[in-house]
């Protein structure tokens, strides 16, 4: 009988350690990127022992991992089922919430999450993000910054904070973040991507440029990265270097309609009127529910003297967007070019109700 109360004793302590050997082992499959085994692993812990609340927490991340949000989101209910203030679980459901779009969801999970661990550096990161999703930029610069305070400092932290200073306009404050980013991680191509972004910004076309070469280099098939040269290269008054990056751009992705209109644009400004012509009708193509492709067809119809095209355009465009004077007022003056009087004064009277003051002038100086 002392024999086998002995036996009986030392039972619990050997499936603990069980357990314990199981999820450092799912844990290891996890780290290996084998999650559908970690899972696998996981679920038969969890039969074993319906209580386990880590072993619910790993099968709930390896779910999120295999991009079953849902799947996980009730993993870390059953978990905090266990244990209302497992703060791991609230921080992950929380980022699953993310994935899932509900970030006020999240928040909330995010909140509890803080609240029982202060120090929770990966939960103010998550509810960093999740405020940024719904603009709540101050907020998210706070958590942002906090994550920073507990660290560990690493390139993604700062990146977070300069991003959201660069959406508060702080372009300064958001290269400096920007630099230590990259100080951490210069293998990043992105990292110098948006610190030109940050330091086109503040006017500094030269170190923007210089930025977007170093990222071009890291990263050569992003279409982004040479748009976004091309806008310096336009405002250093280098169209033709800005005309050869958004041929490229466009090179990697033709269907992007918003590329093919920058291109109109600065083929309007090179006074290349048809190849403008041609670049806004395909982006009218790929998009013909965006007023501006055909406005600014309309103002290359017009230095083509094509005055009934441009009134055309000038009509789609009202039709998609009618609370815009400025179309009104451009129409109104090519009517007027086409000696159709009656009908450019109504479009100027049009504009000058809707709050257009270069209308206003116009009605002065042509209309009776």
């Amino acid at each position: 009988m002392k024999q086998l109360i002995i036996t009986l004793f030392l039972l619990p302590s050997l499936l603990s350690a069980q357990t314990d050997a199981g999820l450092e082992a799912a844990k290891k499959k996890m780290e290996a990127k084998n999650f559908a085994g970690a899972k696998a692993d996981l679920t038969k812990i969890i039969e074993a022992n319906p209580r386990n609340k880590n072993a619910f927490s790993l099968r709930g991340q390896a779910r999120m991992e295999l991009q079953d949000y849902y799947g996980a989101i009730g993993d870390f209910n059953f978990a905090l089922e266990l244990d209302s203030t497992f703060a791991e679980a609230l921080n992950f459901r929380g980022e699953s919430k993310i994935n899932l779009g509900d970030d006020e969801g999240a928040i909330y999970d995010l909140d509890k999450a803080i609240k029982f661990n202060p120090r929770f550096t990966d939960a103010y990161t998550n509810r960093g993000f999740a405020k940024y999703n719904i603009e709540e930029l101050q907020g998210a610069y706070f958590d942002f910054s906090k994550a920073l305070e507990l660290g560990p400092l690493d390139a993604d932290k700062y990146f977070n904070r300069g991003l959201v200073k660069a959406e508060l306009g702080e372009f300064v404050s958001a290269i400096d973040d920007y630099t230590k980013a990259i100080e951490l991680d210069k293998t990043d191509a992105n990292l110098y991507n948006y610190r030109g972004v940050a330091f086109y910004s503040t006017s500094n076309f030269d170190r923007a440029i210089a930025d977007y070469n170093e990222s071009i280099k890291m990263d050569s098939k992003d279409p982004y990265k040479y748009e976004n040269r091309a806008l310096a290269k336009t405002a250093k008054e280098d169209l033709k270097g800005a005309l050869a990056d958004y041929d490229k751009a466009i090179e990697l992705n033709n269907e992007d309609p918003e590329t093919y209109n920058m291109r109109g644009v600065l083929k309007h400004t090179m006074e290349d009127y048809d190849g403008a012509i041609v670049d806004y009708t395909k982006a009218i193509e790929l998009d013909d529910t965006n007023p501006t492709y055909y406005d600014n067809r309309a103002l290359s119809k017009t230095e083509k003297e094509n005055y009934s095209g441009a009134v055309e355009d000038y009509t789609f465009s009202i039709e998609l967007y009618p609370a815009d004077p400025e179309t009104y007022y451009q129409r109104g003056l090519v009517k007027l070019m086409m000696n159709n009087n009656y009908d450019g004064c109504l479009d100027l009277k049009h504009a000058d109700e809707l709050g257009s003051i270069e209308a206003r002038a116009a009605i002065k100086k042509n209309c009776k």
